[in-house]
């Protein structure tokens, strides 16, 4: 055995090690915050940090080696009090959009609405989890009047993060207005491009001119703090407590059937049971090679394996022309025989084969 297979059998006994040590650690952990929850304490204590560091240190003998080492216990203070502040106040849940924006209401079904955290783009949300900031981030992955939501589909493919739930949030549009006003003194409706498109036989019908905003609870912000007369805007019902906005109708979207799908993005793979359960699914993402046949073998792989396949998106890779990756979603429990002997072999024919992560199906209305 050649030196660096056996610094790396070192290095993963010593991993080994040091993960149960962690475990036993973020414990303690908990029982601290337990405490500090009870007596009113503070989460972060900077003097006893301090204290730690410096007692701490010493025991390095290596002085290039301490350096590292004072790194390294700055970010476990900082990971067991994101975990002790998880344990006090909940998981903090990161969303694009502004409070009442349908991402809002979908994480606010899962961490209430004392923990979101509002970002101004898909990609600030889920860095905010990335970067520890967030526990998770709610973002849409697909409408079923709009299809998918490509941006987010991408960062679920070239991300570290996974899919740990599936929320099905039913939109509906309402028409809002300052309180106040009737419904024949509107002229102009205010909304998100889509929303103005799911509504456009309800605006032909009442002769209504249309301006497109960013979002929808963004429009709804904006006319609550503006002077502006004979305005409404198209949002969800709910923005009309939020911003205080009196609700003209209801419902009244084209299509009756109009279903976003969001997706709850976490640092952790969360592995099912053994046991196969009602509802359970998972996401797969894969790329096959660019030749006659290659996804026809992948699919009878999947189908060989009798893993029911909800549905199967393409996207460009960004970087090879004319190539793709394919997000899917499927009923059954992978973490079985079928499921590991699939990955198995969808390996040998794939370039990259990744599980996001495993759900049970949820919907709300």
């Amino acid at each position: 055995m050649d030196e660096l297979k056996q610094a790396r059998l070192s290095i993963n006994e010593l991993d080994e090690e040091m993960a149960k040590l962690f475990e036993k650690r973020m414990n303690v952990a908990s029982d601290i915050a337990k405490y500090k929850r009870e007596h009113g304490l503070p989460i972060t204590d900077a003097k006893r940090e301090e204290e730690l560091i410096e007692k701490n240190q010493a025991r390095v003998e290596d002085p290039v080696i301490r350096e590292y080492y004072t790194q390294y216990l700055r970010a476990m203070f900082k990971v067991s009090k994101e975990y002790q502040k998880r344990l006090n106040s909940g998981a903090t849940i990161a969303y694009c959009g502004v409070p009442g924006a349908y991402a809002y209401l979908a994480a606010s079904k899962l961490a209430g609405r004392d923990n979101l955290q509002n970002y101004s783009s898909f990609k600030k949300a889920y860095d905010a989890v990335l970067d520890g900031d967030c526990d998770g981030a709610v973002l849409p992955i697909e409408n079923s009047y709009a299809g998918d939501v490509g941006a987010v589909m991408d960062l679920a493919f070239q991300g570290p993060l996974y899919i740990s739930q599936i929320v099905e949030l039913e939109i509906t549009h309402a028409l809002l207005a300052k309180k106040g006003t009737k419904l024949e003194d509107i002229k102009e409706v205010w909304s998100h491009p889509q929303a103005l498109s799911q509504c456009d036989e309800y605006i032909h019908t009442h002769g209504f001119k249309t301006v497109e905003h960013s979002n929808t609870a963004a429009a709804s912000k904006k006319l609550a703090e503006s002077d502006v007369e004979g305005v409404a805007v198209i949002a969800s019902p709910e923005n009309a407590e939020i911003y205080g906005l009196e609700i003209l109708e209801k419902g009244i979207n084209s299509a009756a059937n109009n279903t976003t799908k969001f997706g709850l993005f976490t640092r952790a793979y969360a592995k099912p049971l053994p046991e196969a359960k009602v509802g359970e699914h998972f996401v797969l993402v894969f790329t096959v090679t660019n030749e006659a046949g290659a996804l026809a073998k992948a699919l009878n792989i999947i189908g060989s394996h009798y893993f029911n396949m909800k549905n199967l998106r393409s996207r460009p890779l960004k970087e090879l022309m004319w190539n793709y990756y394919f997000f899917c979603e499927l009923e059954g429990n992978i973490n079985t025989p079928d499921g590991e002997d699939m990955l198995i072999e969808l390996k040998t024919i794939c370039d990259k084969v990744k599980v996001l992560g495993t759900y049970y199906s949820h919907k709300e209305r």
